[in-house]
């Protein structure tokens, strides 16, 4: 246990919006005198902030955090989804002088500040929340100092680019074929599933590590590849199935994976989440859109439509897939979001292909849909079955 040492004066921290809105805190992260542009989205877990700033789904979005106190367990390297913070900026209402966790070995702030993330406390969150959910979501600048004026701030804000549109998923992809090796180890969840190994191609638009540890737990050889690849290159591997991972950004504007998924689709069984299950349903035909301002956090109720079973799950989207247009690409809704009743989940009537919009891994949140990575088992060892026949 540490406490946080402050210094004499804070700096000013404000959080400017594109519909005008000034919001002044102190930073308690990297400088950022020449302001800092991300869409402001908010996420409603209660814990859980290391694994949300390191998630490589909130690329290009400044993160506010509803949950009154941040920072009180610190930061450790067990605790990551990606190499290092996402954001692009981080608001709360208050951050802990107090790190109380065994495993910290560094607070909040000052992880923030080394790895280039400007943050904002002394906000009302809640306030922002309440008008992001009547405005939707909106472009903003977070800057520290005084050096840039408000009016100058709200302009950057406005010239910002918007969500729609942009390919970030591309930007977040692995730089090279790899493998992929860790798994849950002591926190396995999954019952056992066999001796037998199932070699599996990884799309990563952004993938969080927990996806790949279950991946591992229950069975697969992972072989991640940047999204470039082509369909010759998935199928010169040969695989027992492919995967097609979370990411940032507008699922329509990531064209050649979408293109490549149109040439592979139904060919081997086929699991996507998040982003990956967005494209999957882009590739067969169906539509994607905004959500006014998304579905984030780790307490979100989902209904499995063919069991009726409800899942509470972890989400971290602004997107959805259209119902309609998926309807009449002969697939059928597998799961609902209870709060809107948008998709949650579709499979394919005829072709091996399956995907959900929520985070089955969670990381942080319930593991209510962890046996979803043992359906992808089980497609693909019926799937090995059909082919012997």
């Amino acid at each position: 246990m540490y406490h946080i040492m402050e210094h004499a004066s804070r700096m000013e921290c404000r959080l400017a919006l594109e519909d005008g809105t000034i919001v002044k805190g102190y930073s308690f992260g990297a400088n950022a005198e020449e302001g800092v542009c991300g869409e402001v989205v908010f996420n409603t877990a209660m814990c859980g902030y290391q694994e949300a700033l390191t998630d490589p789904s909130y690329a290009g979005q400044i993160l506010i955090m509803t949950a009154t106190q941040m920072g009180n367990y610190g930061v450790n390297p067990e605790d990551v989804e990606s190499a290092e913070p996402q954001v692009a900026g981080f608001v709360i209402r208050e951050r802990s002088r107090m790190v109380s966790n065994y495993r910290a070995d560094n607070d909040l702030g000052t992880w923030l500040a080394n790895c280039g993330i400007p943050a904002i406390e002394g906000v009302d969150t809640r306030a922002l929340v309440r008008k992001i959910r009547l405005t939707g979501a909106l472009r903003g600048v977070i800057a520290t100092g005084s050096e840039l004026s408000d009016e100058a701030l709200v302009q950057m804000a406005v010239d910002s680019p918007e969500m729609s549109g942009q390919d970030l998923a591309s930007t977040k992809t692995c730089e090279s074929q790899h493998e992929w090796s860790d798994s849950l180890g002591e926190w396995n969840m999954h019952e056992a599933c066999g001796e037998e190994r199932f070699k599996v191609a990884a799309i990563d638009c952004g993938a969080k590590h927990n996806i790949y540890r279950h991946l591992t737990s229950v069975g697969c050889d992972i072989i991640s590849l940047p999204n470039t690849v082509t369909a010759e290159d998935i199928r010169a591997l040969d695989p027992d199935g492919l995967f097609v991972s979370n990411g940032p950004g507008d699922p329509a504007a990531v064209e050649s994976t979408v293109s490549l998924l149109k040439a592979v689709a139904g060919e081997i069984p086929t699991f996507g989440i998040c982003l990956g299950h967005q494209m999957l349903a882009l590739a067969l035909g169906a539509e994607t859109y905004k959500l006014k301002f998304g579905h984030r956090g780790a307490n979100q109720p989902v209904r499995d439509v063919e069991t009726g079973v409800v899942e509470i799950t972890s989400q971290n989207h602004g997107f959805c897939v259209d119902e309609d247009s998926l309807l009449k690409v002969d697939c059928v809704v597998t799961h609902r979001h209870l709060n809107d009743d948008t998709v949650a989940g579709f499979r394919h009537q005829s072709k091996p292909i399956m995907g959900v919009q929520y985070h089955p891994e969670a990381s942080p949140g319930p593991h209510d849909s962890a046996y979803l990575f043992e359906r992808f088992i089980e497609m693909m060892k019926s799937s090995k079955f059909a082919v012997s026949e």
